[in-house]
């Protein structure tokens, strides 16, 4: 009883906290002129990526790397097909121009980077896949070119005129972003703790714990800051939201801490698993270009494909 109480507590937690961040953000990037999918690829992405690299350098480190790549490999998935499913299930997603030529193209690239560093037994079958400090270094190498575009939003923002309507000032906004951040990282770690202690209680594997109740519990804060911001309309932060989130999932959280703690063997990941990490990131860019806008329908097909992949983890 008390697991569930602490539990609905940190859902009612991480919803405000959401709501708070995506005004205060708006806000912040309306005051200094910085373009929305700055603060989404940068502020919010980062932040909400905060329990990921807990649980990355902490499994790593203790040599149970599979731990962090489930995590990640399990949040990429989710992020695009659950959350933007979900999101753009409620209100249909316009994508900008500029985030399908230049963000989305990033992050497809680094994506199937990703994947074939991931693939070592396609160029050598007597071999087993393993992941490298060599491969965490390609991956730390690309973040570096992310974060270079990144300054380059910021020198571009500069310029932008915008007439919203600025709700917070600029300390009050930053005050209010920090609180949020905070007050996220915090309800999602009460979430996922109290989850787990749930499951263990009805003797739930290992495998589902880190791909269902760690991998979903983590992603919460993309799902809320994410469908909150397509319901305001803020299309940008919404995708650049997830552009930003899965960037820094594979770059850093992974790629951080196994440049750091050493090699990482990758044999209790199959073909599927790598498979449909690329499609999340493929599908994406694919229905962000047609139309520009995510409708309804791709939302649809989206949430099946997460629908089908986790079927799939409970019956192999």
């Amino acid at each position: 009883m008390k697991e569930l109480i602490l539990l609905i507590i940190g859902l009612v937690l991480i919803v405000k906290a959401a709501d708070v961040l995506v005004t205060a953000a708006s806000s912040l990037t309306l005051r200094f002129k910085v373009p929305k999918m700055l603060v989404a690829l940068t502020i919010m992405a980062f932040g909400t990526c905060a329990p990921e690299v807990a649980i990355s350098f902490k499994s790593v480190q203790n040599g149970d790397g599979q731990i962090a790549f489930a995590n990640v490999i399990g949040s990429c998935i989710v992020n695009v097909f659950l959350i933007i499913g979900i999101a753009a299930l409620i209100r249909p997603i316009k994508v900008k121009h500029v985030t399908i030529k230049k963000e989305l193209p990033i992050l497809l690239l680094i994506t199937t980077v990703f994947v074939i560093l991931m693939l070592d037994r396609l160029f050598d079958p007597f071999t087993r896949n393993m992941f490298s400090r060599a491969d965490g270094l390609v991956l730390i190498i690309f973040f570096s070119v992310f974060v270079s575009y990144l300054i380059g939003l910021v020198h571009k923002g500069r310029n932008e005129n915008n007439d919203d309507e600025i709700k917070y000032g600029a300390v009050m906004s930053s005050l209010l972003i920090v609180l949020a951040l905070v007050l996220t990282t915090l309800s999602s770690d009460l979430i996922v703790d109290n989850a787990v202690a749930l499951a263990s209680r009805f003797n739930i594997s290992e495998k589902n714990i880190t791909m269902i109740i760690i991998v979903i519990g983590t992603s919460l804060p993309e799902l809320v800051m994410t469908v909150t911001s397509a319901r305001k309309g803020e299309f940008d932060m919404a995708v650049g939201n997830i552009i930003g989130t899965n960037i820094f999932n594979i770059c850093v959280v992974l790629g951080l801490p196994v440049v750091i703690y050493g090699n990482v063997d990758l044999g209790g990941f199959n073909f599927v698993d790598i498979l449909v990490v690329f499609l999340s990131s493929f599908c994406l860019y694919l229905f962000a270009k047609s139309g520009k806008i995510i409708s309804r329908k791709e939302a649809i097909c989206m949430i099946f494909v997460f629908i089908f992949y986790y079927v799939y983890l409970f019956v192999v």
